[in-house]
Formats: structure tokens, sequence, C-alpha cells
């Protein structure tokens, strides 16, 4: 890879951070069963309880933290199960994500999130529609929501994929990218490390969100541009192992991303290897990890950190 090429550092964009807005924490603090919060340690179904640090949702302190992005955007952490609750569960925590998400400054946007208990693709529509380039909502809204955040568990099979197939249509036809991020662990009765749902748990699921995508995705949302989190979980370096069991080829699709988060040099070359790198896109993952740099030259630094996260949010290329 040349290291020659342009350098925009103030035109960088993260496509994966957290961040809680108030509403949506005092939400979780009001529930009796998980998710939720007592006081700032979060309660999940399958993952141990969790100290969340309060300067770590502070919107003034993220963003400087990455005083060179100048987009950041966040999604409702779907490992909370928030999606994936009863429609009345969810619908209260759903709103204030998104009312916390629309009142925050630049460099904030983020990701919509619908319940996919009983999904009702119309108020998603809705929902894109009233943050789309001159809507009557003004132009903040417009700014602020990028696309829809799905959970890796809703569409683990290609069977699955396609029942959640409407839902992803209404995205793919406001011309909206659809992220997909791990969702959350199941309980269980053994006690495991503090970190094995990270490490073991998330990958897979985005592994088979990954396979079920390569499958059926394509055929039936023919432009939908979808970014996996945290490189798929790896998944696309296992494209040899697919092709010799019978998986099929690997097919290039330039509305196909994965996002750097969790990983670092050697995980990302040998994806880069696969999937090319038009294919990355910077997410970071805050407050859970860290930005990491592939290290591969200035023009994939701009590739990975400007070019790539355009071409995702926005269809463009600069």
């Amino acid at each position: 890879m040349s290291d020659s090429g342009p350098t925009t550092p103030a035109a960088a964009t993260d496509v994966h951070q957290h961040l809680w807005p108030p509403a949506l924490v005092e939400r979780l603090r009001g529930r009796r069963h998980p998710p939720r919060l007592d006081g700032w340690t979060l309660h999940l179904a399958g993952e141990p309880p969790y100290e969340v640090r309060p300067e770590d949702h502070d919107p003034r302190l993220r963003a400087g933290l990455d005083p060179d992005v100048r987009r950041i955007a966040l999604s409702l952490s779907s490992p909370l199960g928030i999606e994936l609750l009863p429609p009345d569960e969810a619908e209260p925590l759903l709103a204030a994500w998104h009312t916390g998400l629309l009142a925050l400054p630049d460099p904030f946007v983020g990701w919509a999130s619908l319940q996919l208990t009983a999904p009702e693709p119309e108020s998603l529509a809705k929902l894109l529609a009233s943050a789309a380039p001159g809507a009557e909502s003004g132009a903040a809204p417009a700014r602020r929501l990028i696309g829809l955040q799905v959970p890796a568990v809703a569409m683990a099979t290609p069977h699955a994929l396609e029942r959640l197939a409407p839902v992803l249509a209404v995205a793919e036809a406001a011309g909206r990218p659809v992220l997909v991020h791990p969702g959350p662990e199941p309980p269980c009765a053994e006690p495991l490390p503090a970190w094995w749902p990270a490490v073991v748990g998330y990958p897979g699921q985005l592994q088979a969100a990954w396979w079920a995508w390569h499958t059926a995705g394509r055929a039936l949302l023919p432009r939908l541009r979808i970014c996996f989190a945290a490189a798929a979980g790896l998944a696309p370096v296992h494209h040899e192992r697919a092709a010799m069991r019978g998986g099929g080829p690997l097919r290039l699709d330039p509305g196909v991303f994965v996002d750097t988060s969790s990983y670092g040099r050697q995980a990302l070359d040998a994806v880069v290897r696969v999937l090319g790198i038009d294919a990355l896109v910077l997410g970071s993952d805050r407050p859970y990890a860290t930005p990491t740099d592939p290290r591969l030259g200035t023009a994939a630094r701009f590739a990975v950190r400007v070019a790539n996260p355009l071409h995702l949010l926005e269809g463009i290329r600069p």
C-alpha cells in the first residue's frame, strides 16, 4: 500500500460509539428487571454486573477525546436487549434514546433503533422521514439520524434475515445505511470470565449475521448499504473455509462494510486482504474500546477515516 494520498483529518467519521443520554439513563434506572441501572451498575440477563463510569457518558468529555473526528455516530448498545423487549417495555426506552440523541450537540449523530418483537416498519419510515433533509422538523434532526442499527441476533440465519427484511427495506428506501451490532447474550448457568460475552459471544453473533447476509442479503435488499461492527467477528477471514465447505466463492460487494472496533493491526490487515481497503471504516466502540490504527499507510488511513465512512453513510465518495 502506497503512503501517498490525501489527508483530511478534520473530515474523519467514527461510525460506532456509545453514549447514553440522560433520559435513557433515567428510564433504565426506573426498571426492575434487566436491562436496568442501579445507580451506575448495569444489570443484563446474560452478563455479570458492569460498573459504568459516569464520565463515559458526558458529551463534552467524549468529544474532546478525538478532536480530529468531525462526526461521531452513536448507537444504542444492542447488548442491552432493548430492541428485543416486548413493545410496551421497549418503546419508552427507544423514545428516550431518540429524544436524547436528537438533543446532542455536534459532533454527535446517531443510529435509530426499532423494537423488533412486533416491528412496525411504518414507524421507522416516519422516524427516518422526519430526519430527512428538508423535512419540517428542521436541520438538526437531518444531521442527527444517519441510519438504522439492528442486533446481530435478529439476522442470525437466512430465514431470520428474511423476516427482518421489511424493516431493513425501510432504511434501503430512505437511502440510509444499517449497522449490525452484537445483541444480548443469553444467560448461562455456568460461571464465565467477565470478558467471555465480548470475546466469544459477540463475534459469534456477528459471524452468523455475516453469513446470513452472504447467503440471502443482497437478493433481498439490492441497494442497501450495510456495515458489520467489529470486523463482522472476522467472518470475512473465513471465506476460504466457506468455499471449501460448499459456501460458494467470496463476492466483493461495494455496499458492504465492516468497522475496526476492538481489533488491531494483524486482524484488520487480514480483513483488508480479503475485502479490500474500501470496505473498512473507522468504528472505535468507545467507551468500551479505543480507536485502532491498522497502520496501512496514509492513503489507507484517509480511506478508513474519511472516504469509506462517507460512502457508507451517504452513498458518495469524496
